[in-house]
């Protein structure tokens, strides 16, 4: 609803908001930046307690735990969905079921939650793999079962190191809108103006280092530059020759070497968290728990997304919306 106010402005009403699959609030940045005061968000749902804990000291809020187990019902009214959801498996090849080809998989719930509530928008986020998964099937399903509740359906795959972050990181992009006469159109691409320099941290602890230990001596010899970002990769290590961090994911808190590797003045080492959370376009007032170990910070951050490609969509939305 909107209602015009003097010299014929239109004011827009304060946009509800649920946050599912919310990680530690990456794509809740994105789009609070953007709408600024006009969203509320009424909901969220995380199912990681860790996480949890990082979105509570920065939202305030804790998130409710397993989606599956809670009732469209029971969730409040909402005009915006926003759903990261995990790219569990699908099986529905030749079936072609729609909603029902979607039962037992987490987007699901994603579909029940929409189809009860009927949003404005719905925006989904999920891993480039997605789009080819069983052919392409599963794709299909989850864009068909979006049309088939009323939605209209736009995608696309998105590169972070393409908004502003030297992250090579594609991720595909999903944006239903309820009001089928709107249009939308995907955010222009931008020049990559910030180095991996620009996110990496001064005084680093001496724990992320490698010097003296095993590692050290199997890779010294080929992590020589300063400018680019390693991997290793068991046997050999790995340079990303094209000047932007290679995609941070969840391994990285899995322990051993998966933490992408760099050399500075002091040595070599792995990225701190922060460093990680700087890749993925945190900004510097997001807070991390001391409380939580290395390995549950690498992991939340792999798990999150760039919040500028999050801010680029959500400012074409605005525009959709007319707000």
């Amino acid at each position: 609803m909107t209602k015009r106010i003097a010299n014929n402005v239109i004011e827009h009403n304060e946009l509800k908001v649920i946050d599912l699959f919310a990680g530690i609030g990456g794509i809740r940045l994105g789009f609070e930046e953007v709408f600024k005061n006009k969203l509320k968000f009424v909901f969220s749902s995380e199912i990681d307690s860790n996480a949890q804990k990082t979105y509570n000291i920065n939202f305030y809020e804790k998130p409710f735990g397993d989606i599956t187990k809670i009732d469209e019902k029971e969730i409040p009214e909402h005009d915006i969905i926003l759903a990261g959801f995990p790219c569990q498996a699908f099986s529905v090849a030749g079936h072609r079921k729609g909603f029902d080809d979607t039962r037992g998989t987490l987007f699901f719930d994603v579909a029940r939650i929409a189809k009860h509530h009927k949003p404005k928008v719905i925006f989904l986020e999920n891993v480039k793999g997605f789009v080819g998964h069983d052919n392409g099937n599963t794709f299909k399903v989850v864009k068909q079962t979006l049309k088939d509740i009323g939605y209209k359906v736009f995608s696309k795959v998105l590169n972070s190191k393409d908004f502003g972050i030297p992250q090579n990181r594609e991720r595909i992009y999903i944006i239903a809108f309820l009001d089928n006469s709107l249009d939308f159109k995907f955010p222009l691409e931008t020049k990559l103006e910030k180095s991996i320099k620009n996110c990496l941290e001064t005084n680093v602890e001496k724990k992320y280092y490698y010097n003296g230990k095993p590692l050290f001596e199997k890779i010294k010899d080929d992590v020589v530059s300063e400018d680019s970002v390693y991997q290793w990769r068991r046997r050999y290590i790995r340079e990303n020759k094209s000047l932007v961090c290679p995609t941070l994911t969840a391994n990285m808190g899995t322990g051993g070497h998966n933490v992408p590797i760099i050399k500075d003045k002091v040595g070599i080492r792995k990225l701190t968290p922060r460093e990680c959370g700087n890749f993925q376009g945190f900004p510097a007032s997001y807070k991390i728990p001391t409380s939580l170990a290395d390995s549950h910070l690498y992991k939340q951050f792999g798990n999150s997304v760039s919040i500028n490609v999050i801010k680029s969509l959500a400012v074409e939305i605005k525009k959709s919306l007319g707000y």
